[in-house]
């Protein structure tokens, strides 16, 4: 990943066609408990931080756009973006075809995916925590843009599996959804599990046929750095950002819209 204070950037195959990564929590002006770059906007945080704060993103990134922000619900709702700013959806992922659209989950411990399909030049988001990964939102999203084949996917910054206890009945939850990730669990006191949510989105993905799945290998207890809830539960969000970047116009066509032959 490209590291900068406040965005670390993916490195993958979709170099030159897309450009994804997650925010930091560093360079804004939300005060504790949601310092610094706050961007979710339902955490409790000041309104006026918030906006502020994805003012910043935008600005320091160059985006191309307003991100196409959502309403997350844990669902398996999944919507075409569109250039913003608009009135934000309820749904946990979003997808588009249109280079320049730029597609935002926001998280704090969920697993945010991107998935890239080249052949087909479409992109998409999810949100990806235990719900929404048990209820199916990585197929409704790869269902959006046509299904696995050929794509390839990134999985940012998610909980540490040392650190995300979880009942068994999410584990039973989890595993009726995905029944080969039971290795992806290990016991742990009074009949819990340690789920390592990351690897077992990785195992979905590719049983969905997914050919290439990237993990980011970082974690959200890296606390200098991401948001936790688990950690702090009072706490603000992180936002991983995805967008299609527009081909170099082929040789010649500059002059020739320029009237010059």
């Amino acid at each position: 990943m490209v590291r900068t204070d406040l965005f670390l950037e993916a490195v993958g195959p979709w170099a030159g066609e897309a450009r994804i990564g997650t925010s930091t929590r560093r360079g804004g002006v939300s005060r504790p408990p949601y310092a610094d770059l706050n961007l979710g906007a339902g955490t409790g945080d000041a309104p006026e931080a918030v906006a502020e704060n994805r003012r910043r993103l935008t600005a320091a990134l160059h985006l191309p756009a307003e991100p196409f922000w959502l309403r997350q619900v844990h669902g398996t709702r999944v919507v075409r973006a569109s250039r913003g700013p608009v009135e934000p959806e309820e749904a946990d992922g979003a997808w588009t075809d249109e280079p320049g659209v730029v597609l935002a989950v926001l998280t704090a411990d969920c697993v945010p995916v991107v998935v890239h399909v080249p052949r087909r030049g479409r992109l998409a988001v999810a949100h990806a925590g235990w719900r929404g990964l048990a209820r199916g939102v990585l197929e409704a999203t790869l269902e959006a843009i046509g299904g696995g084949r050929g794509a390839e996917a990134w999985i940012g910054p998610a909980i540490d599996p040392a650190l995300y206890e979880v009942g068994p009945e999410v584990r039973e939850a989890l595993l009726t959804r995905c029944p080969t990730g039971a290795s992806h669990f290990r016991p742990a006191r009074d009949g819990g599990f340690f789920c390592d949510l990351p690897a077992l989105t990785a195992r979905h993905l590719h049983a969905l046929g997914v050919e290439r799945v990237v993990p980011c290998g970082r974690f959200t207890s890296e606390t200098e750095l991401f948001y936790s809830y688990r950690r702090e539960r009072e706490t603000g969000r992180q936002a991983t950002l995805a967008w299609l970047v527009a081909p170099p116009p082929a040789p010649g066509t500059i002059g020739r819209f320029f009237g010059r032959r």
